[in-house]
């Protein structure tokens, strides 16, 4: 069983939420959401808001903040095969409802298929809110380029 190791990132001028499934292998070395340098996520939501990708943690905690945007995972712990989405199993979620009740969030985007399944298995009954599932930004979904990621995230500018 593997428990996440990273504290969601948010503040009570976040307006959007943002949640994936589970942090990779190496987001769990680097101790930060999207470790991966094939991850797109963050080449992403900079086109999206128009600036530079950040690069070290702070630089990412600043961007997500002065963009208010809340950042988490679904999952609090798992068991999972390296990094792979498709083996997580015996699956507990964490709990979003500090985020909810400390910031006005108007919407909650999921990256990827699997963090919105396991969103509206385990999340949705307890919100009542309606996640939106976005294309992945992982480097396994490579039928997306990221020119298509970038028009399709920009339904997160508020």
């Amino acid at each position: 069983m593997i428990v996440h190791p990273i504290d969601p990132v948010f503040d009570n001028r976040s307006r959007v939420l943002i949640l994936g499934s589970f942090p990779s292998v190496k987001s769990r070395e680097e101790g930060f959401f999207y470790g991966h340098p094939q991850n797109r996520f963050w080449k992403v939501t900079s086109m999206v808001f128009g600036e530079d990708a950040p690069l070290t943690v702070p630089e990412k905690k600043a961007f997500l903040l002065r963009n208010h945007v809340a950042l988490w995972d679904v999952i609090a712990s798992c068991e999972i095969d390296g990094s792979s989405d498709s083996s997580i199993r015996n699956v507990t979620v964490n709990d979003i409802s500090l985020i909810l009740k400390t910031a006005e969030i108007k919407s909650i985007y999921l990256n990827g298929k699997k963090a919105y399944q396991y969103y509206q298995r385990y999340l949705l009954p307890v919100t009542g809110r309606e996640g939106i599932c976005l294309p992945s930004t992982s480097p396994a979904n490579a039928a997306w380029s990221t020119d298509r990621l970038r028009e399709a995230w920009k339904t997160i500018l508020l």
